[in-house]
């Protein structure tokens, strides 16, 4: 299999302009943000570096934590560093564990270390994506139309479990090993969908559902029959053991906690699809929850 990674003026002119899962966001910091200034002990969210869902799930919880008179940190850092920190206490919690599938190998590392506090999101599913007009429909037809796609896959960072998942199951399974399977960072993939689709060109790269490019982009999945990447998964809510002793009331809110799809796409539409820098953020959510007061009022009641 032959990979190579994106460097250069692409994937740093245009991650901004992305701003993620997915997944894009920022990366790194603490979100533009450090905290507010409550007195009733300091909460830090461990955030995936490029996974959209999760960063607005972190900033929504940062805002309505710190209104309760917490102070909450957001830290980026790619998944597998932050199961580790949440297993070694590092981290307090994080928001975008997906299961059974996708992030099953932290879990069965780190099990021991880690709560799943439970599910808030049940439609999460990885993906091929391909432009809306592609010549195929299908992941059984890549192989044989690869030149139509200039041989490559557009995919994630590294560590991401949708980069394992195509390692280990989708790349094997279709016979795709003679593409290129090219990763570096969701801002970068998300910067080679964007330059294709404004040039008319095909492009296939790996997305997760839910993910706003498919709000912001005329996308397609390409249909998966040997399912290698697997059925439909839950977005869970993850915590340092010990967490619910320390914090028992936030430990309760988040086990109530709940986004539909519509809901979450809205939050991250307002965040990511225009330029934004992170410290501009928690602003744009704070307007995002004076839109949505009941929905913010009830994750507290």
């Amino acid at each position: 299999m032959k990979k190579r990674t994106l460097f250069g003026a692409v994937a740093m002119g245009l991650a901004a302009s992305v701003a993620l899962v997915g997944c894009a966001s920022g990366t790194g910091g603490d979100g533009g943000n450090a905290g507010g200034s409550g007195d009733k002990g300091t909460i830090t969210v461990g955030v995936f570096n490029g996974w959209p869902e999760g960063e607005a799930a972190s900033y929504l919880w940062q805002q309505v934590l710190q209104d309760k008179g917490y102070t909450v940190k957001l830290e980026y850092a790619d998944a597998g560093p932050v199961f580790l920190g949440l297993s070694k206490g590092d981290y307090d919690v994080a928001f975008d564990g997906w299961l059974p599938t996708t992030h099953a190998t932290y879990f069965e590392k780190y099990g021991d270390d880690l709560v799943d506090v439970g599910a808030w999101n049940e439609d999460a599913k990885l993906t091929l994506a391909v432009n809306a007009d592609a010549p195929i429909d299908s992941i059984d037809q890549l192989a044989a139309n690869a030149d139509k796609f200039d041989n490559r896959i557009i995919g994630i960072e590294p560590g991401a479990g949708l980069t394992e998942a195509m390692n280990k199951k989708v790349i094997p399974e279709y016979g795709l090993d003679k593409m290129d399977f090219i990763t570096s960072s969701t801002p970068s993939m998300l910067a080679e969908l964007k330059k294709a689709l404004d040039a008319d060109d095909n492009i296939v790269v790996t997305l997760w559902r839910p993910h706003w490019a498919y709000d912001a982009y005329d996308l397609k999945d390409l249909k998966d029959p040997k399912g290698a990447l697997g059925a439909a998964e839950s977005i869970h809510t993850v915590t340092r053991t010990g967490f619910a002793d320390d914090f028992a009331d936030v430990n309760t809110w988040f086990q109530g906690f709940k986004m539909d799809s519509d809901l979450l796409f809205s939050l991250e539409n307002v965040m990511f699809r225009e330029k934004h820098q992170q410290s501009e953020y928690p602003e744009i959510v704070k307007k995002w929850m004076s839109e949505n007061q009941d929905y913010v009022d009830s994750l507290t009641s």
